[in-house]
């Protein structure tokens, strides 16, 4: 369980395919802190520490995480928005993220707003997931709240300190990121699916 609040960005250090899996090595100012078998969200992605050596640690995602998410298109050098799991008795400074993706998308338009970003992001409706106007999203295990919805595209705004401390000052139009939907909403597009 995350929060959606980026602790650190880490920098891929190697990548290492093995038969279907793809281990991704991390540098972090957090890796001191991690131990073998923690769970870190990468990008938003949860994924298991198998390795640490000085300041650097290994994580592994498997050919489904790999399918559902924009790791495969990860390169040496490319930053990383990192959380590790939340502490129970925390405050939930963000929402409630599991760090599972649900499917990626595209960046259609950055719009800077005299201090202020504006990001547009499309994606497949037709795998049934929505945004609503305030409600929450997890981009590249961000949460945000949603300022603009429409039917495959929605838009969030980023201050600063957020543009400053993840990845997002990375993005260009058509880069690939993560989402995961407000999990409160699943349960309501799924309960009304199932009265169709």
């Amino acid at each position: 369980m995350f929060t959606g609040i980026i602790e650190e960005i880490g920098v891929v250090s190697n990548l290492k395919s093995e038969m279907d899996n793809l281990h991704i090595s991390v540098k972090s100012n957090i890796t001191g802190e991690l131990k073998i078998d923690q769970s870190v969200a990468h990008n938003g992605v949860c994924l298991t520490v198998v390795s640490i050596n000085n300041d650097v640690y290994t994580v592994t995602a498997i050919k489904e995480t790999l399918d559902k998410t924009s790791l495969s298109t990860l390169k040496v050098n490319d930053k990383v928005n990192l959380e590790r799991a939340m502490k129970l008795g925390d405050r939930l400074d963000g929402h409630i993220v599991q760090g599972h993706v649900d499917q990626t998308a595209t960046c259609t338009k950055i719009k800077e707003e005299n201090g202020s970003w504006i990001f547009s992001f499309n994606y497949d409706y037709n795998l049934n997931n929505i945004t609503i106007e305030k409600g929450s999203i997890t981009v590249n295990g961000t949460s945000l709240t949603v300022v603009n919805s429409q039917k495959d595209t929605f838009s969030v705004a980023i201050i600063p300190y957020t543009y400053e401390h993840t990845n997002f000052n990375t993005f260009k139009k058509g880069s690939i990121v993560n989402l995961e939907f407000d999990v409160l909403g699943k349960y309501v597009t799924k309960l009304a699916s199932l009265r169709d």
